[in-house]
């Protein structure tokens, strides 16, 4: 195994995490965001605010688009898997 394969595979598993986790990242940061901004005008500062709408965004990201960030994830594992062969062969 080479290091440009090592690379490679590297690089390629951070784009995967980086597809699967973007848009559960993105609708959290957007809530937390809006509930940041209604807090300040609001001047009402309780934390529960906060964490019940994220948890709500993220578990209806998850309902939405988890099987296709469970198929992405298992996409890359069986593609590593099979490239196993080639990479120790050289």
């Amino acid at each position: 195994m080479t290091t440009q394969q090592v690379l490679d595979i590297g690089s390629s598993a951070l784009v995967v995490a980086a597809k699967v986790a973007g848009p559960f990242l993105l609708v959290v940061l957007g809530v937390g965001l809006v509930i940041g901004i209604l807090q300040s005008v609001t001047q009402l500062q309780e934390q529960t605010l906060t964490f019940v709408p994220k948890l709500i965004g993220a578990a209806i990201v998850i309902a939405v688009s988890g099987s296709w960030m469970l198929q992405s994830m298992v996409n890359f594992g069986q593609e590593l898997m099979s490239a196993i062969p080639q990479l120790l062969n050289g």
